[in-house]
């Protein structure tokens, strides 16, 4: 008999977490599905906690210690990281009756949403997300935010910022690009096959039930270095949906299918890593602020000492 392995659940929110035992992946989804109140027949994915390590197989389950925490997701659901001082906000209810709103006139509250909760968010968002808040008049924004006007500008600036070296890295990459082509042979590719290729891509019908939607499906068919435009969630889903998948949905062939999934997977760690990086500084500026009070205590009282002798 299989040895049971305790482990730990929590749902997206992170809000419910329950202690379970297991002895294979199967059941650990069956079990958390039921400990956590998801239906029991719902798609359901189980991901690393933590990190957000995509659990699929039974041999790398088995090798994961006791008592690692998991996160269970339903469909539509993705992983984000635990920020502090977040309530760990998922988009997911951006999207209503299957229609993007994303170009609503009010859309961008939800997004101001995510920054009053943690300004780090902003490394997550899509570059759409990012331009909504750039346009939205700063008094409107600084209300929504509770921010003074001033703070608010200061904001939308780091805004354009953050798109402006998005559209610099995407150049860079397209300028790295012209030059591989040059250096190769010539007549090594027909340019006429090539755009042959383009246009019978153009006309591939998409599968509505991969669950992208209609803005993102433009972004990463007609765009360049479309990695650079999604938020997290949406590059979180091309990489769930795997190669396969994105093959069809996207008309593509393999190679460039592949390229595509494996720069959203870079695009992913990089951010998370900025994110992470963040906090480590948040939290050696809270840590440096605390040590030095203590000193400065001592100094006073080292001050008041000396005046009275």
């Amino acid at each position: 008999m299989t040895e049971l392995k305790a482990c730990k659940v929590c749902d997206v929110g992170r809000q419910n977490c329950y202690g379970i035992a297991v002895t294979s992946l199967v059941q650990l989804k069956f079990k958390g599905a039921e400990a956590l109140g998801i239906s029991a027949s719902a798609s359901v994915s189980v991901v690393l906690e933590d990190d957000g390590t995509i659990i699929e197989d039974e041999d790398y389950f088995q090798c994961l210690p006791a008592n690692t925490k998991f996160m269970l997701l339903n469909y539509k659901e993705t992983w984000t990281p635990a920020l502090q001082g977040t309530g760990h906000p998922n988009r997911d209810d951006v999207e209503v009756d299957g229609h993007d709103d994303v170009d609503g006139a009010e859309s961008w509250h939800s997004v101001a949403e995510l920054l009053r909760q943690n300004l780090a968010n902003i490394i997550l968002m899509s570059e759409a997300d990012l331009q909504s808040l750039i346009g939205v008049p700063c008094s409107e924004l600084a209300a929504a935010l509770g921010f003074s006007q001033q703070k608010t500008r200061v904001l939308q600036d780091t805004l354009q910022t953050v798109v402006d070296r998005r559209e610099e890295e995407r150049q860079s990459k397209e300028i790295l690009q012209l030059y591989l082509k040059a250096t190769e042979q010539e007549g090594s590719r027909n340019p006429q096959d090539e755009c042959a290729k383009l246009d019978e891509t153009d006309g591939v019908q998409v599968e509505a039930t991969a669950g992208f939607s209609s803005k993102t499906l433009m972004v990463l068919k007609d765009k360049t270095h479309p990695e650079t435009r999604l938020s997290n969630e949406e590059l979180q889903m091309v990489v769930k949906q795997g190669l396969e998948v994105m093959e069809k949905v996207l008309g593509w062939d393999k190679e460039k299918t592949a390229v595509l999934v494996q720069a959203c997977e870079a695009e992913i760690s990089k951010r998370l890593r900025q994110v992470q990086a963040l906090q480590s500084l948040h939290s050696q500026s809270r840590s440096t602020n605390i040590s030095s009070q203590p000193q400065t205590e001592r100094e006073t009282r080292a001050k008041r000492s000396k005046k009275t002798v």
